[in-house]
Formats: C-alpha cells, structure tokens, sequence
C-alpha cells in the first residue's frame, strides 16, 4: 500500500490534473492519496472531495493548524500504507517520477527526487531563486554534517518506509519536512532519484522572507538537537585559550627573542605562536570538543588538524600583514586576523579532522 500525501493551501486548479496522473502512474499499486488542506480560501479541500468519487482520495481539512510541514506529519499520522511519498500539488513534483521512487525504495530507506544529482534540472527559475535554492543548501549541509553527503536535501517530494519516521518526535518549522527526517530519523541509506523541476501548474509560489526565516530557524534547532551548537560553543572555548597562547607567545618572541625588526621578523614570530596554539587547540579539541568523533588515529587526526588549521592561518596572516602595513599595532593586527579564520577553522575541522 502506498500512501501519497499532499499538504495544499489554494491548489484547486490543479488537483484534477495530479490525481490524473498519480491514477496513471500508479496503476499497477495500491494506493491512497492524503490530501491535507489548511482550509484554503479558494476551497481546494471541497474540490478534492468531488474528486474522491473518482480517485482514492482522503481528505483532512484543518482550521486550527496551519504550515506545509505539520501537515505532512498529520498525513503521515493518518496514512495506512507502508510507503510514504510526499509531495506537492503544483505539478512542479511529476507524478511520473513516484515508480522510480518506489524501485529506490527496494534498496535504500529514503529515497529523494533530486534536482541536483546528473540527470536532475530546475527549469525556467529566475536567477535570485536559483542561488536561494543552492545556498540554502550549501548552509545546511556545512551545519549539519550528518547531511553533507546530500546533493537535495531540502527537496519536497521523496519516499520512504514507515518505519523511518514512526514514534520518531518530528517538529519542523517552515517548509523543509525532509530536512527534520534527515536528521532525526530511523534509516541507513539514502538514495537520490534525479527528476527536472518544472513550472508551477497554477497559482502562486509561496516562498518569502518569512519562509527563509523559518528554515534559519530550522536550521538552528536542528544544531541543537544534533549538538552541534554545544561543539561550536567548546571550540570557541578551546578557541580563546589558544588566543592567550598565541598572543603570548608573540610578545615574548617580538619582545624578548627577535625584537622589533622589520616585517619578516614579525612575520616568523607570528607563525611560530600560531603553531604552538595550533597544538593546544588541538590537544583540547580532540579531549573534549570532538571526543565522541575520534575514529581516526591520532597521527592522521593531528595532520588532517594541521591541514585544517593552515588555511584559517593563512587568513590570519595575510590580515596580520596588510593591518601592520596601515600602523595597526601588531597585537591588535593579530587579534583580529584570529577572528576572521574562526570560523573558517571550524569548519574545516569539522567536516575534516573529525569528520
């Protein structure tokens, strides 16, 4: 038994044509399509009603609670297959592509229409939706590790087992329900089936500011959940403890062993107090911030650290250098070449030393 849900909100126009070609592409399955509508004004649930004497189709109609992905979950509370597939109404989502999602099922938990694995495509997107799209991405995958491997996940239409999301505590903000499966559900392996995103059937997009708020937010909380905002809060920790090193160790080189000289000399003492906060950071690091990631020997940990390390370094240096060229004193020029390769440090370490 498959189990289609689709969340609606002013979709009327295009409900015949989908139910149309789910009937077409599934007509070798057994199906339901769970249709929840947050009581759209132009009545897309009245519509889907009159069309249930012709198709399978369920309708819940919410006054109370509004969002595309509550309503998901509450298809998925109401669902009697054990495939689940979630898409939309627009037609933007081809019914044609749900038995290619299925066949992925046979090997895999979750399988995802991708825009974005060779042979997936967007069609006719303006420009400025194009980078919001592959932004969005490009910052969920840098914040949560556990999806980097992900070339879409972010897409809203996909399938997956039953027992992925079951007693699973799902609690999404804005749009992004595969987001919080991703992170919080039961599976092993992800598969990604490539589709082309086409034009919208009819009415309108609903993406906005505040649907770019909600997936910050998103986003956000999910760190949390994963713990990722504790690891970054320990590494800014370990971070400032090797800020006192390094800025020590550059005062006693400039002071008491090189002296004040020419650039150069600032130059070689700069990178002698990064290296010795380089090891500080990484012995604290590797103790407790990244602890429970320690999986490769201490050797390959401590040179992947290094290699992470040098191009937040070569940022600092190269600010350290351009400040002391406009009077900056060579404190102060150091201190802010360490904020600017903060993040770049945390990054990297975290995606590579303890990845």
């Amino acid at each position: 038994m498959i189990s289609i849900i689709v969340p609606t909100y002013n979709e009327r126009e295009n409900l015949e044509e989908l139910f149309k070609r789910i009937s077409d592409a599934l007509k070798d399955y057994e199906y339901e399509i769970i249709v929840v509508d947050d009581d759209s004004p132009d009545k897309t649930w009245e519509k889907a009603q009159e069309l249930s004497k012709s198709y399978p189709v369920r309708v819940i109609r919410r006054t109370k609670e509004k969002g595309l992905s509550s309503a998901v979950i509450r298809g998925f509370k109401e669902a009697e297959g054990e495939i689940f597939v979630v898409m939309d109404a627009d037609l933007q989502h081809p019914p044609e592509i749900i038995p290619k999602l299925l066949n992925a099922l046979e090997k895999a938990d979750i399988a995802i229409a991708s825009r974005y694995v060779k042979g997936g495509k967007v069609e006719n997107w303006y420009w400025w939706r194009k980078i919001i799209s592959k932004g969005a991405i490009m910052i969920g995958r840098v914040a949560l590790p556990k999806i980097r491997g992900i070339k879409d996940p972010v897409s809203g239409f996909f399938a997956l087992r039953r027992e992925v999301v079951e007693n699973v505590n799902l609690n999404p903000v804005g749009f992004k329900i595969l987001l919080e499966i991703l992170i919080k559900g039961n599976y092993s392996k992800v598969v990604e089936v490539p589709f082309t995103f086409g034009l919208r059937f009819a009415g309108e997009s609903k993406l906005g500011k505040k649907q770019i708020f909600n997936y910050l937010k998103h986003l956000y909380r999910l760190m949390r959940w994963e713990g990722e905002i504790d690891r970054f809060l320990k590494f800014a920790i370990v971070g400032t403890t090797g800020i006192f090193v390094n800025q020590f160790f550059l005062w006693l080189f400039v002071e008491k062993i090189f002296g004040k000289g020419a650039s150069l000399d600032y130059l070689i003492a700069n990178i002698l107090a990064t290296e010795l906060a380089i090891l500080n950071n990484f012995t604290w690091n590797d103790l407790w911030t990244f602890k429970d990631l320690r999986r490769a020997p201490l050797y390959k940990r401590l040179f992947n650290f290094h290699l992470a390390a040098l191009t937040g370094a070569i940022v600092q240096w190269v600010i350290f250098i351009i400040l002391l060229q406009f009077g900056i004193h060579y404190l102060i020029a150091n201190l802010i070449g360490i904020g600017f390769s903060f993040v770049v440090r945390f990054l990297v370490n975290r995606h590579v030393t303890w990845g």
